[in-house]
């Protein structure tokens, strides 16, 4: 058990280090060099952030306030969840503009574009699980992987420790991957 955690410490510190910021390349090496997960260890709540790598959407979760996501059950996924009057509630991320977002990224990373945002958030929010969790093949890896229902996206975990994942968010039509990470906040209830 003490390597496990001289290992997870080194882990943790390496992931440290490209948070800071750095290159799609370097962080896709550290991504490819971590160990798959289990379907089981995803059930909970997640607190997320993202893992800058230059992305168009690198900063934007963080500038609209995300908190992480959910997983009650392999069939019901929260994939958004954020801070709403005083409580955190799922968004229904079909209703977010990913794709435009990504392309013109600009003109959301603005204190303004966050307010309106805010603003705008009550519509977005959904009591019905937006997303389901499977076993998928990503960068010949069989991992856990959350299915978007209305989305061509798929986020595919890789295991850090035992409290944090890093999540490669593959979106259709993009040339790389948004990475992200997940720390756990609460184990699975039954």
């Amino acid at each position: 058990m003490k390597l496990d955690r001289v290992s997870d410490q080194s882990v943790e510190l390496r992931l440290g280090q490209l948070e800071a910021g750095a290159g799609i390349d370097e962080a896709m090496r550290f991504y490819d060099s971590l160990p798959a997960v289990p379907l089981d260890f995803m059930l909970g709540d997640w607190r997320g952030r993202g893992l800058p790598t230059n992305h168009p959407l690198d900063g934007l979760l963080e500038l609209a306030r995300w908190h992480g996501k959910r997983f009650r059950s392999y069939e019901d996924v929260d994939p958004l969840v954020f801070p709403g009057g005083g409580a955190l509630v799922a968004l229904n991320p079909g209703l977010m503009p990913l794709a435009f977002g990504q392309k013109h990224p600009g003109l959301f990373k603005n204190p303004v574009s966050a307010f309106l945002f805010r603003v705008f958030q009550p519509l977005m929010r959904t009591r019905k699980p937006k997303a389901r969790l499977r076993m998928s093949e990503y960068r010949g890896v069989l991992s856990a992987t959350m299915i978007y229902d209305d989305l061509p996206i798929c986020d595919v975990f890789r295991k850090v420790s035992e409290r944090i994942v890093v999540g490669a968010m593959d979106l259709r039509d993009s040339p790389q991957p948004f990475l992200f990470v997940l720390e756990r906040e609460t184990e699975a209830r039954p």
